[in-house]
């Protein structure tokens, strides 16, 4: 038999062999179609649909390093901190309107357990900054309230809270409104560099703890006003507070005038309160924002009542603008005198914020 017959031959038999086994041959499954993530446009930027879901989330948050600075004495002068904190927003639409949930979470690590003139750093300590749920224009959980809202720079203190709290907003074109009611759990802190409430010690730990607070305000042209009041139950005390801005030249002027007849969940760092900044914005990276404030009556009896010394605070916010995403931070203020009465203090931070 020759070679060309013998090939022939064995190509035959492979043939025959492949075509009996053919009936019997595996076929692998076609892979199912990937779901990739899908851009949600209909709350905002950064949404993105949770795959299998019509719900969209957005993360976002930021990493900051600080170092602050105070000249008393009796603790440290200066001490580095490092913060880290994440938001997640969910939302949807449904028959009752858009229905969201956010969580934030953050925490501070210390440079050392003993902060600026021995008060007490979180070090490690992740805490719930906000967690609330909105369905139309309500909104129920414990987030910061309407006195969070303060001017530009970090010069003055127009109050600040985190409450467990029931709110709804309203907003109309250039107008603006809201209520909440909220339970109160302790003064607010309002800055313990100004108001000293260490004769007043009013447990609220009662029944009472419960206070209601309501803002309005609107945009007409340049000007902005907002108009805001707060009760509370527990102290029988109020406070209230309106915070105009106007655009001037290359930035905007703001100004805040404060009253509040006692002591109370809302604002407690003294009875009265003018407070002025303007934020001129130099270039597009570089805005400066100097401001004043001057607090009238700012130590507290045990009735919470305010008396005594009155205090003025000037300083400076600068804010850099290092490239997408990076910024940086500068504050520096000077009081005439501080919560305790020492004279001529010092204080301020430096700051680098990467957000995301």
């Amino acid at each position: 038999m020759t070679i060309k017959g013998i090939l022939l031959g064995t190509a035959a038999a492979l043939a025959a062999v492949s075509g009996a086994q053919a009936a019997d041959a595996i076929v692998a499954a076609a892979p199912e179609p990937a779901e990739y993530v899908r851009v949600c446009d209909a709350f905002g930027t950064g949404y993105f649909y949770i795959p299998g879901t019509e719900t969209c989330l957005k993360i976002s948050g930021y990493v900051r390093a600080q170092v602050d600075y105070s000249s008393l004495a009796g603790g440290r002068n200066w001490n580095a901190r490092t913060r880290g904190l994440v938001t997640f927003a969910a939302k949807n639409d449904s028959e009752l309107g858009t229905i969201g949930s956010t969580i934030t979470l953050r925490a501070w690590q210390g440079g050392s357990t003993i902060g600026l003139n021995n008060s007490g750093n979180d070090t490690n300590a992740v805490e719930v900054d906000e967690a609330f749920i909105t369905v139309g224009g309500f909104q129920v959980g414990s987030f910061y309230n309407y006195w969070d809202t303060g001017l530009f720079g970090d010069t003055t203190s127009t109050g600040s809270n985190r409450l467990n709290s029931i709110a709804y907003n309203y907003k109309s074109g250039a107008f603006f409104a809201g209520i909440a009611v909220d339970e109160t759990n302790g003064l607010s802190g309002t800055d313990s560099s100004i108001s000293n409430t260490s004769l007043y010690t009013k447990s609220y730990n009662v029944d009472r703890s419960v206070g209601i607070e309501a803002q309005v305000g609107g945009t007409f042209g340049p000007v902005t006003t907002t108009l805001l009041g707060g009760y509370d139950f527990n102290t029988q005390n109020f406070a209230i507070r309106d915070i105009t801005s106007v655009e001037v030249g290359p930035g905007q002027l703001e100004i805040a005038g404060i009253y509040s007849n006692g002591v109370n969940t809302y604002y407690d760092a003294s009875k009265w309160s003018v407070a002025a900044d303007y934020a001129a914005k130099i270039t597009d990276k570089l805005t400066l924002t100097p401001g004043v404030q001057y607090f009238g009556k700012t130590q507290v009896d045990s009735r919470g009542d305010y008396f005594g010394r009155n205090i003025v605070r000037g300083g400076l916010t600068v804010d850099y603008k290092l490239a997408a995403g990076l910024t940086t931070k500068f504050q520096a203020s000077y009081q005439n005198k501080d919560s305790s009465g020492n004279s001529n203090v010092w204080t301020g931070y430096v700051r680098l914020q990467r957000s995301f």
